[in-house]
């Protein structure tokens, strides 16, 4: 392992390792949490080599040492949104995939199961205050979402699809996860 490699590791976070092909790699948790009125908590990011490049993403992040991804999908929620949820009340998981993108200067994979989430509470207020250092770089904003309102404006949705997947999803899921191809 090189210098370079490490001083992008702790960049990136302890999460990441090393893969056989030479890519940063790690396994992540990716929450679909719903509102009562079925709407959608998305992120927005941007590139940070292309400030103007933007796209919404499900709340989630990077499964630490051993933690199980449906504690990691909690905990992922409550940091970036505030919102409490129970391991227990997770659907899921309900997709799976493997991503490989652009990620702080670097091309990184990472193998996602994607839960959802009903939260019936009242959605209060979203707290940011939980994001580390390297989401302050890249996220921009929390929204809750409308199916049609997510796909009709213009920025990419990722996975790609996702609101179709999503509408599948509400009318009822049969337990069978949907995996996704490389990129989706």
């Amino acid at each position: 392992m090189t210098e370079a490699w490490r001083d992008g590791l702790v960049q990136l976070g302890p999460d990441w390792v090393l893969g056989a092909d030479g890519v940063p790699y790690r396994q992540a948790a990716r929450v679909i949490v719903l509102d009562r009125a079925q709407r959608v908590l998305m992120a927005r990011g941007h590139d940070v080599d292309e400030p103007d490049r933007h796209w919404w993403f499900t709340i989630g992040g990077g499964i630490d040492a051993g933690e199980d991804p449906r504690r990691a999908a909690v905990r992922e929620v409550f940091e970036e949104t505030g919102l409490e949820l129970d391991p227990t009340s997770l659907v899921g998981p309900v997709i799976r995939r493997t991503a490989l993108f652009d990620f702080a200067a670097r091309t990184v994979r990472q193998d996602e199961e994607f839960f959802l989430a009903r939260f019936d509470g009242p959605a209060g207020r979203l707290d940011t205050s939980g994001w580390t250092t390297v989401e302050l770089q890249f996220m921009d904003e929390l929204r809750w979402w409308d199916l049609d309102g997510l796909e009709e404006q213009d920025e990419t949705v990722y996975p790609i699809g996702f609101t179709g997947l999503l509408r599948g999803l509400l009318e009822g899921w049969d337990g069978v996860v949907i995996e996704l191809a490389e990129g989706e």
